[in-house]
């Protein structure tokens, strides 16, 4: 998981980093430290995935290269592939 899925998540869900802290059960400092990530998340590993679990209980669905959702959601092309 990168920051740019946790963003993307929380923009879906219309969530501040705040609602994602208070949902996730972590500090709201910690979850903007995380949220200011670019790329791969670090961190203890309890606290990115009460992100994740947090953000899939909403519906959010993380996608790895090449997976597809089913439903709507936004993703990076693979380059060369945009108009």
């Amino acid at each position: 998981m990168n920051g740019e899925q946790i963003r993307a998540g929380r923009a879906l869900l219309g969530w501040s980093a705040a609602d994602l802290a208070a949902s996730a059960g972590i500090s709201y400092p910690t979850m903007q430290r995380i949220d200011a990530t670019r790329g791969p998340v670090t961190g203890r590993y309890e606290t990115i995935e009460a992100i994740r679990l947090a953000l899939e209980a909403q519906g959010i669905q993380f996608l790895e290269g090449g997976h597809v959702s089913a439903g709507p959601g936004v993703a990076f092309a693979a380059k060369g592939n945009t108009p």
